[in-house]
């Protein structure tokens, strides 16, 4: 990262947060997030972790696999996550086969490409997996690297991708629909702040009234590549409404992006 990009990523004062950022809503009919904790069924987190949102942009850069964690770093992004349709779900079985190394053939063993899939004549296992239904989230992101900001800026504006988008699983292809570059404004400077994204680490801030549901959880924010691929360094609890709806919050330091108001982490 060059120090003008680090000058331009400090340089508005607004608490650390970046002065600029790209913004676009990810769908798709069907999302699948694996919750880390096991189960018998494949529970999914119902806010799109941080973590598959730099997966989803390296995605659409073209970075390879386990090379881009600095780049979506703590002090060198932001990301803000907004639902923007009601949060689903419904539980789907699938049948599938495992992809061990004790499960894998190989095919063309002796040419210059071989290829290792799994054994079709195996018995299939089947998963009951639970699956969000017709589910969209804005995004809000800003990188301090301004080649890589400016790369994505125009891969977006371009409607274009080097990988094929997905949410989650790769199955579940999504839609991204890009909204343009906004300035990113001071929020609200009120006690209590209506917040129109997910809102990150505020659990015990959010202010509970009459009629509107609030649900919690924590995901994946951060990782580190190590020498076996990949290690999470970081987790976010984020407070959500479930019907798409704002929350008010308290003590939380919230910005302006596009007349919305949203928190960044």
């Amino acid at each position: 990262m060059s120090q003008q990009s680090l000058d331009s990523w400090t340089a508005n004062g607004n608490d650390g947060q970046p002065d600029r950022c790209l913004s676009f809503t990810v769908r798709g009919p069907w999302g699948h997030f694996r919750r880390i904790e096991g189960n018998i069924v494949k529970q999914t987190y119902r806010i799109i972790p941080r973590t598959t949102v730099a997966g989803l942009l390296a995605a659409v850069l073209g970075i390879e696999r386990d090379s881009y964690y600095d780049l979506f770093a703590p002090d060198s992004s932001a990301v803000a996550i907004e639902p923007v349709r009601e949060i689903r779900t419904v539980n789907m079985p699938m049948n599938t086969l495992s992809t061990a190394d004790g499960n894998l053939q190989t095919l063309n063993s002796y040419g210059k490409i071989s290829v290792r899939l799994p054994d079709p004549t195996t018995l299939r296992q089947q998963h009951n997996y639970e699956v969000l239904v017709d589910p969209a989230y804005r995004i809000d992101v800003a990188l301090a690297d301004e080649q890589w900001y400016t790369e994505l800026r125009e891969t977006l504006a371009a409607g274009e991708s080097h990988y094929v988008p997905s949410l989650g699983l790769s199955e579940h292809l999504a839609d991204i629909e890009y909204h343009g570059e906004f300035d990113i404004a001071d929020g609200p400077l009120t006690d209590t702040v209506e917040v129109d994204s997910a809102v990150p680490n505020a659990v015990d801030d959010v202010v509970l009234d009459a009629g509107t549901r609030c649900q919690i959880e924590e995901s994946p924010a951060f990782m580190e590549s190590d020498s076996g691929g990949r290690t999470t360094t970081g987790f976010t609890n984020y407070a959500y409404n479930p019907d798409a709806d704002s929350l008010n919050v308290r003590d939380t330091t919230a910005a302006s992006v596009d007349g919305r108001t949203v928190v960044f982490v």
